[in-house]
């Protein structure tokens, strides 16, 4: 490993970070991590409950491969625990190494798990405890990579700086989906449900090579190296984030359940139901959700950009009544079958989703003090997680065999409503300071 955080901190140990650099870094991270989450939840739509579960009944299957689909929102508050811990301690760098690697070593084996045909019941038990290790390694990952972008952006533009991480949700679910779309169109649905599926489990390693080499080579960020400097590192972050800070906490977890609802039931649920209700083609459907994250990526910079000129709040709240009434849209969009329609819901969601993401890279780091931000940030985010998306593809399934899809939207527009609530109790934080001015120096306990 390069550089430990303390020796870039150094005079002439590291070369300072270029704008380029740190852009690029904080973006190829969450890519390729979100890749890795987004293969699983587009397997596990697709192929994992047949492959790994035994159950007679596709419903029962599908419920199967949605449950460990949750499982790692269920452990990406853990990962935020605990990388938080280190990234608060020791620095962003080595933190921001370390869950790259767990996220993407947890996805490539993922990808060498025998099936339950032919290890039985040993199968799902290690898919569960590697899906555990992806959702640790994610964990770790977003925080992170959110400081590195906002700790060193110039003022008055973190939340255009901010929002690069944000960026990597759609690229990796491009590229995640894209290679299914590939496979599916060049393997027959047998070579696909044999050994097809594993392709993209397997690629992510040589990803996870290209993001290593890029995030080896930045330096420490200025908030972090001030904080060494000033001596204002705690002891247990974690601690001091509950006892101190649990409010911002809790209102940044509210704030992000509407973009963790949207894009997993426009995603995960919605490719299921289009594909065994609708009765789309794999393929066909796939190409879909391709063309519908390119909205969502669209949103994501001009949404950043309008939360630096005025302000984190007013553009959440507009992005999040938006998804309110979007809600109520399921129903005839979806469920309409007509391919034009699908997809005007696909891109109305997703394009929602990028609007309520792309300020959250800043306004969650700047809820927090630096000596715990990476926890605080982290914490926020994965709590989010598993109010908004861990459960989410499991209820909507539920919803939509009792109620059908006007109960799915009716759970959309609640989850909308909730962040709504937590967006409004939270203070403005685009002029929040990311590096205290004053000169007091204190080791905290």
């Amino acid at each position: 490993m390069s550089s430990s955080p303390l020796a870039a901190s150094q005079p002439g140990a590291t070369v300072p970070n270029s704008r380029a650099r740190i852009v690029f870094a904080s973006f190829i991270g969450t890519a390729i991590e979100f890749y890795d989450f987004y293969v699983y939840a587009t397997a596990a739509a697709l192929v994992i409950g047949p492959v790994f579960f035994p159950h007679g009944s596709p419903t029962a299957q599908a419920l199967s491969a949605f449950i460990t689909f949750g499982i790692a929102f269920i452990a990406r508050p853990i990962g935020s625990f605990v990388f938080g811990h280190f990234g608060d301690r020791v620095g962003r760098k080595s933190t921001l190494v370390a869950s790259l690697l767990m996220m993407g070593i947890s996805t490539t084996l993922i990808g060498l798990v025998p099936g339950y045909d032919s290890i039985g019941s040993l199968a799902p038990v290690l898919l569960c405890l590697l899906r555990f290790g992806q959702g640790i390694g994610l964990g770790g990952e977003w925080g992170g990579a959110a400081l590195l972008a906002t700790e060193n952006a110039p003022k008055g533009k973190r939340g255009w700086f901010g929002m690069f991480p944000q960026l990597g949700p759609s690229i990796g679910f491009l590229a995640a989906n894209g290679l299914f779309f590939g496979l599916a169109l060049s393997l027959s649905d047998e070579q696909f449900r044999t050994w097809g599926w594993r392709i993209p489990f397997l690629v992510s390693a040589v990803l996870v090579v290209l993001g290593l080499y890029v995030r080896l080579k930045i330096a420490e960020t200025p908030a972090f190296q001030a904080a060494l400097k000033r001596h204002e590192r705690v002891r247990i972050p974690v601690a001091t984030l509950l006892t101190q800070h649990a409010r911002p906490t809790l209102l940044g977890a509210l704030a992000m359940v509407v973009c963790y609802t949207l894009f997993y039931i426009s995603t995960v649920f919605s490719l299921s139901y289009g594909v065994s209700t609708l009765h789309f083609t794999r393929e066909y459907f796939l190409g879909l959700l391709c063309l519908a994250v390119i909205f969502m990526a669209l949103a994501t910079p001009l949404s950043a950009w309008a939360s630096d000129r005025f302000g984190r709040k007013p553009v959440l709240l507009s992005g999040i009544v938006a998804a309110i009434l979007s809600g109520f849209t399921m129903a005839p969009l979806l469920g309409s079958g007509q391919p034009a329609l699908v997809l005007l819901f696909l891109v109305l969601e997703l394009f929602l989703m990028g609007v309520t993401f792309a300020p959250m890279g800043a306004l969650l780091p700047e809820l927090f003090p630096t000596h715990v931000r990476y926890t605080g940030a982290g914490v926020a985010y994965n709590l989010g997680g598993i109010l908004g998306a861990s459960v989410a593809p499991y209820i909507a399934q539920l919803l939509v065999a009792r109620g059908g899809l006007t109960w799915v939207g009716g759970y959309v527009s609640v989850a909308a409503v909730i962040s709504l609530v937590g967006v409004l109790c939270m203070r403005e934080t685009r002029d929040a300071e990311l590096i205290p001015t004053n000169d007091e120096a204190t080791e905290r306990p």
